[in-house]
């Protein structure tokens, strides 16, 4: 039978690894929210295609592009400075690199996107 101690351990630990699970949940709801914004931006030029003049459109747009940008990598700071500080368990945490694929790809199809809303 394992005394109060052990318990106590295996407790700490598993509350370890919900809150490395939560970390991972957090920085996706994150970069859903940047996302979103690309969507904003997108639905923008849609809305005010005709507008003239059509760069005021455009740079509203981008305006939601830039803040989406800082989202994804202040996200992906946030969520690798919980992690160094974390010690997982049985949970196995996304890697710091997985993460800073996914900002550089969100980011790389976010400037995508910029461009081809200066390009219509």
């Amino acid at each position: 039978m394992a005394d109060k101690n052990d318990l106590a351990q295996e407790r700490t630990d598993w509350a370890e690894d919900r809150t490395v699970l939560a970390n991972e949940r957090t920085f996706a709801g994150w970069m859903r929210t940047g996302l979103g914004t690309v969507a904003i931006a997108i639905g923008l030029k849609a809305v005010f295609g005709p507008f003239e003049p059509t760069w005021v459109a455009k740079a509203t747009a981008s305006i939601f592009l830039v803040v989406a940008i800082f989202i994804y990598w202040a996200a992906r700071a946030r969520a690798c400075h919980t992690l160094d500080r974390l010690h997982s368990n049985d949970a196995e945490p996304t890697s710091p690199k997985a993460m800073t694929f996914t900002a550089s790809a969100l980011t790389a199809g976010t400037l995508a996107t910029g461009v081809i809303l200066w390009a219509l």
